[in-house]
């Protein structure tokens, strides 16, 4: 069994950064978000890796690409089958699409999916897919473990089921102000530091998937809920807590809880992670140049009373119940 450490939470959470560093460990490889969705990265012939070259000639995911051949994995970027949620069939997609909601609801949707001869072949072929891939970065990388920051619940849920790999998760979690306003302006803040390699490397502002506040507080909190009900069916063992601030402030620290978890060499973290070469994909702060860890709050300059107030009215709660005041 290959195995794969799961980066669950919300999106805009530091998973990126959290996934690079852990990466850079001689043990543990990743490529970020394994989901690999076409409707995420875009127009490919644009589209970055994190090594700077465009991904269709950057030369890891050409032996990416070769090696799962041998594997007898047909692999193309464009269409890359690990996604679950991407599926030819309307009825499958339509069920695929809400966020996890615990054990008698994801039974429900179980069910009725399985009525879908579509969904039943397509997910043999994609667990096939998924372990795949994950054998194949970690032969190249040689790592012992993979990391994938790909963060959805749903997906965790048939990873977990893939018999081919042993899946321990990381859940991550951030202040819930701080990801909303991501979510408000990701290209303004959850994206690269320079605007010329935003969304991917293309550049632009990502008008078009700004949320409003009220959009933005309930898929936080929703994130938070559907992490709750999937690690409520783990074993402890199974599963750590770590925190966005933590890893900014203390990030030796953490990190050397997570290399614990993980079981691999604690103390062989360089700290100058972006001196290790990797092939990143997800989100745009891959791109930046700096090794510097660095607290990003600034939801506590942008956001207004207005803001704050609608944000505390819909997730509040849930944002103090972690403990954020």
């Amino acid at each position: 069994m290959t195995r794969l450490a799961y980066v669950l939470g919300a999106s805009h959470s530091g998973s990126t950064l959290l996934s690079m560093l852990l990466g850079s460990h001689p043990q543990i490889a990743t490529v970020g978000e394994l989901t690999l969705s076409s409707n995420a990265m875009g127009d490919l012939d644009r589209y970055r890796c994190s090594c700077g070259a465009p991904i269709r000639e950057c030369g890891f995911w050409h032996k990416v690409t070769e090696d799962m051949r041998r594997r007898g994995v047909a692999f193309d970027l464009t269409h890359a089958g690990t996604d679950y949620r991407e599926v030819e069939s309307r009825y499958a997609r339509r069920l695929l699409r809400p966020m996890y909601r615990g054990r008698a609801l994801e039974a429900l949707r179980d069910g009725a999916l399985w009525l879908s001869p579509t969904w039943r072949k397509r997910l043999s072929d994609m667990q096939k897919r998924n372990s795949a891939l994950v054998s194949t970065v970690s032969e190249i990388a040689g790592a012992d473990v993979v990391v994938d920051s790909s963060k959805i619940a749903l997906r965790l849920k048939y990873l977990l089921r893939n018999s081919d790999l042993e899946v321990k998760v990381i859940r991550l979690i951030r202040d819930g102000r701080a990801v909303a306003l991501t979510y408000m302006d990701p290209a303004g803040y959850a994206d690269a530091d320079d605007p010329g390699k935003r969304a991917g490397g293309m550049g632009g502002d990502r008008r078009n998937e700004r949320l409003s506040m009220a959009q933005a507080a309930y898929e936080w909190r929703r994130c938070i809920e559907e992490a709750e009900y999937i690690l409520g069916s783990m074993k402890p063992s199974r599963w750590i807590e770590i925190r966005y601030e933590d890893y900014c402030r203390e990030p030796e620290r953490t990190l050397r809880r997570v290399h614990e978890f993980l079981g691999v060499e604690s103390g062989a973290q360089p700290r100058e992670f972006r001196s290790v070469e990797q092939h990143v994909v997800g989100n745009g702060m891959r791109l930046n140049t700096t090794s510097k860890i660095q607290l990003d709050d600034r939801w506590r300059q942008t956001l207004t009373a207005r803001d704050l107030q609608t944000f505390d009215e819909i997730a509040g709660p849930t944002n103090r119940r972690y403990g954020y005041q």
